[in-house]
């Protein structure tokens, strides 16, 4: 089948085989190298509600309205606020952004911002949220304001009554366009809200400059790179490479990004930095740093996203040392992980679940309960799943059966408020709605190993041809090597708990980097990086990817290691 694939679309065999086993046929090759947004991009009017959200967004547009954009604080919702501001601009309305602040109000619209908002601006658009906000929907509309939705997260049977709400997962949608995030959804509002406005005789703006900020929130959201998200964050990049939102083009600076960016520097560089705002310091940084076209602005904001991204490094370690001391405490062999502790910060228990879920290879809940910890308080959670098993749609029903205050998601994500004395009785449950669906069964996971490569095959071309051949993340994992029986010739600790080393197989060498590998515990054994840097001047087996790395105006490859063993 690889070289099928290859043969047929004129790659190298290692691409073929690497698509092969992401079930790529040979037929669907050359669509999947390179494709095409004109050939993915769906008519915006098939989405249910589309057409009376273009509609009134247009006319809001043309007529200099008062409009506010109500997002969710993280890089998704930043992303799409981001895009409504900057695209409304051309038409000389300067939109409101609100960004709730993730302690005080939580994830979404409340009663009190809705009404607010509602009270000063004729229209309101919620985006990343608002699905399951009965509410807050009606606290704007008594208000005075119109309300749209433009969202991705699991709705109920009931809609609250919006003007429109825009989202691939209603009930009753049948798009088939599920796997978009918010910005990608927000999107097709604005190209169907251009076609509007063309029928009134209005000159609109290109959308296509805005697809840098939808390939950062595909990536950052964990969306699947298949069909027209694959398409997005293709043409994204290209757009990202040159460097016009004056935003993205400060956080690339101080993230130190250097060379053509590629996915792993949206999920891994730039993402981080931009959901530092919603997690520690200010919820609102993200989107205005995102909707500036002030250079000054920019930069200065940036700077401010860079130093919190710091602490919430700090702020993260320390829980998750706590939450790892727990989970292992109370067992992580049934079909659900969690922990629970007073004072965590509820910024980072979703990056602290996804180390347990990864930890693991189960869902996992973490819950940052009130400082007191007497169980009289409430909890503010965060959840992540493992593929194939749905925990968006599990929260949501102990939101409806009363144990939880509140929660909802998406299959791979999910948000929750718990009462402090129901925190154990709903986990309780939750697990038993994992376990029908088959969480927990897969034992350990497994490390999926696409071929085996030395130092001396470990080239910059190769690592080009395998970059090409993405974009690479979520339901595409990017192609994972083995080097086997390498000596590890130096180790040394780097940045926040990272290893560097210097490989060797007698005839080349490689340099590699394992991130994170102090904090990375292994079952059995010491950390990733206490294993490495024990192995000085050893030999070992490791496994990783290759990436593309830009230094001074030099590139050259190296080995982002996933895990290592002795080689006896």
């Amino acid at each position: 089948m690889g070289a099928a694939i290859a043969q047929r679309a004129g790659v190298t065999e290692i691409v073929g085989r690497v698509l092969a086993a992401r079930g790529v046929a040979p037929e669907e090759a050359g669509a999947y190298l390179a494709p095409s947004l004109k050939a993915l991009m769906p008519d915006p009017s098939t989405l249910r509600d589309m057409d009376a959200a273009a509609e009134r967004l247009a006319r809001a547009a043309r007529d200099g309205e008062r409009i506010a954009v109500f997002g969710d604080y993280d890089v998704d919702g930043a992303c799409a606020s981001a895009m409504l501001a900057r695209w409304l601009r051309h038409f000389g309305v300067g939109a409101t952004l609100y960004i709730p602040d993730r302690i005080d109000e939580g994830y979404g619209p409340n009663d009190p911002a809705m009404a607010a908002l509602g009270a000063v601006h004729d229209l309101v658009i919620c985006v990343d949220c608002g699905s399951l906000s009965h509410g807050p929907v009606a606290a704007a509309r008594a208000a005075g304001a119109d309300v749209l939705i433009a969202d991705h997260h699991l709705c109920g049977e009931t809609l609250p009554e919006a003007l429109a709400v825009v989202n691939p997962n209603r009930q009753d949608e049948t798009a088939g366009l599920g796997p978009l995030c918010a910005a990608g959804v927000t999107f097709l509002l604005i190209v169907a809200a251009n076609r509007a406005l063309r029928r009134l005789g209005v000159a609109t703006p290109d959308p296509l400059p805005l697809l840098d900020l939808v390939a950062l929130a595909t990536v950052a959201d964990v969306a699947p790179l298949t069909g027209l998200n694959r398409a997005f964050v293709r043409q994204g990049l290209k757009v990202l490479a040159a460097r016009g939102n004056a935003g993205l083009r400060a956080l690339a600076d101080v993230a130190r990004l250097s060379g053509p960016p590629g996915s792993f520097h949206l999920g891994y560089m730039l993402g981080p930095r931009i959901n530092a705002g919603g997690r520690v310091g200010e919820a609102w940084l993200g989107a205005r740093l995102l909707s500036t076209e002030d250079v000054r602005e920019a930069e200065a904001v940036a700077a401010r996203l860079e130093a919190l991204n710091e602490e919430r490094r700090a702020i993260e370690a320390e829980v998750l040392a706590q939450a790892l001391a727990q989970a292992e405490a109370r067992g992580a062999d049934g079909p659900l992980v969690w922990a629970a502790g007073p004072g965590w910060h509820p910024g980072v228990v979703g990056i602290v679940a996804s180390r347990l879920k990864e930890r693991f290879n189960r869902p996992a809940v973490v819950i940052g309960l009130d400082a007191a910890g007497d169980g009289k308080g409430e909890g503010k959670g965060s959840g992540r799943s493992t593929q194939g098993v749905d925990l968006g749609s599990s929260i949501a029903a102990l939101a409806r059966e009363g144990l939880l205050l509140k929660g909802g998601g998406h299959r791979m994500a999910a948000g929750l408020s718990v009462a402090g004395d129901m925190v154990e009785p709903a986990m309780a449950r939750l697990a038993e709605l994992l376990a029908r669906q088959g969480a927990g069964r897969e034992g350990p996971s497994d490390l999926r190993l696409d071929g085996a490569v030395g130092p001396g095959a470990a080239t910059v071309a190769l690592a080009e041809t395998l970059e090409q051949a993405g974009p690479w993340g979520a339901s595409a994992p990017a192609p994972r090597f083995a080097a086997p029986a390498v000596r590890i010739a130096s180790a040394r600790i780097v940045g926040a708990g990272h290893v560097a080393l210097r490989l060797s197989d007698g005839a080349a060498s490689l340099d590699a980097i394992a991130f994170g590998a102090l904090d990375a515990p292994r079952p059995g054994a010491d950390s990733l990086g206490d294993f490495l840097l024990g192995r000085a001047g050893e030999r070992a087996h490791l496994a990783g990817r290759l990436m593309l790395d830009d230094w001074k105006g030099r590139r050259r490859v190296k080995l982002q290691l996933d895990d290592a063993a002795p080689a006896f």
